[in-house]
């Protein structure tokens, strides 16, 4: 049985290839562009961070610190203290948790933790480094 092959495309090496693609996509004209609403992207709302204190644990967790951030404000959500565990985890390149509008990052840590919360708008009380 004979296999039936493709048809052949015939090619011309003699013919032009598209150089001139600027005739076919005309660029955009940036006064077109400026006279055009901008389109704002969504942002977050900007959030009054108040007042958190720190303390530091070592109970029932086999003699290991870690740092609590506790009391925040109420009207914050808890996707923005998340938020704001991510950052601080980052920033002491450690674990950490959020649990119960409290945040717990591992080991001793004050500093950084205060340093970050101070940088992101948060009054900081209790411990001191």
């Amino acid at each position: 049985m004979k296999k039936k092959s493709n048809p052949r495309v015939e090619t011309n090496p003699i013919a032009a290839p598209l150089v001139d693609l600027a005739a076919v996509f005309p660029k955009a004209n940036p006064s077109n562009q400026a006279s055009e609403p901008q389109k704002a992207a969504p942002a977050e709302p900007v959030w009054k961070m108040g007042r958190v204190l720190l303390r530091r644990e070592t109970a029932h967790r086999g003699g290991k610190t870690v740092v609590v951030v506790y009391d925040f404000a109420t009207h914050l959500p808890l996707s923005q203290i998340e938020k704001v565990a991510k950052k601080l985890r980052a920033a002491c390149s450690t674990g950490g948790t959020v649990k119960d509008r409290t945040i717990e990052i591992q080991g001793d840590q004050v500093a950084k933790v205060r340093t970050t919360l101070e940088a992101e708008g948060f009054i900081v009380g209790g411990v001191k480094g």
